[in-house]
């Protein structure tokens, strides 16, 4: 089969499966449906377009980005990946740069320059092997990942949402995710993640993409 349709067939399948987990979310849970209605395939856009496609590069940005907003993660990273010729730097290149002047020139918090510094050492070292995470299931990639400085499940759930594409993950501790949820269901209060578990049972195993529809709700997609 010729590339071009190798691609046409792979995006074909992949829109096949997308109708499918929306028509699975929208009968296992009456808010979803709602919230598919009103927000529609499209309005989800392309999580991953403007995320670095190397796993380094994406556990990079999540370091960055940690309790940011948006705007804020978009224009550290930009002076970052400005120092180092308009790409995220290498670990080589983040332990030989002077630690005061990679946090001055970028913007980053002290404790950010650590968490960049111990992911390179995982990496240098060996201790973090980046190439087997994507054949790894979610829990092990969790572990892996929590191993680094700086780097704690919310980081992990992250990767595995927007760099590898996992699609039944939910990330109780996200802010994001509880405060949607107490909205939509008309909660008193954040859910605790045990009930946010137990709440996003039926979405199972497209737990992901009930996220996101959630995040848009709000207009508070992780960047």
């Amino acid at each position: 089969m010729p590339p071009a349709a190798r691609r046409s067939a792979a995006a074909t399948r992949r829109g096949e499966a997308l109708q499918q987990a929306v028509a699975h979310l929208r009968a296992a849970d009456t808010v979803l449906a709602t919230l598919i209605d009103e927000i529609g395939i499209d309005g989800l856009g392309d999580r991953r377009r403007n995320r670095p496609k190397d796993h380094y590069g994406a556990l990079v940005r999540s370091i960055v980005g940690q309790q940011l907003s948006t705007k804020a993660a978009r224009a550290i990273y930009g002076r970052l990946t400005d120092r180092f010729g308009g790409r995220p730097p290498t670990p080589e290149e983040v332990l030989a740069d002077d630690p005061d002047e990679l946090r001055a020139a970028a913007g980053l918090s002290r404790a950010k320059v650590g968490f960049l510094r111990s992911l390179a050492e995982h990496v240098l070292d060996g201790s973090l092997e980046l190439h087997k995470l994507g054949r790894l299931p979610d829990e092990q990639v969790i572990a892996e990942l929590v191993a680094v400085k700086g780097l704690g499940d919310w980081s992990a759930h992250m990767f595995l949402m927007f760099h590898l594409g996992r699609p039944d993950v939910l990330p109780v501790g996200d802010l994001g995710i509880r405060r949607a949820v107490m909205i939509n269901y008309e909660l008193d209060e954040l859910p605790a993640p045990a009930a946010l578990t137990e709440l996003a049972e039926p979405w199972r195993p497209h737990r992901t993409l009930a996220c996101e529809f959630l995040w848009t709700s709000l207009d508070a997609v992780p960047n």
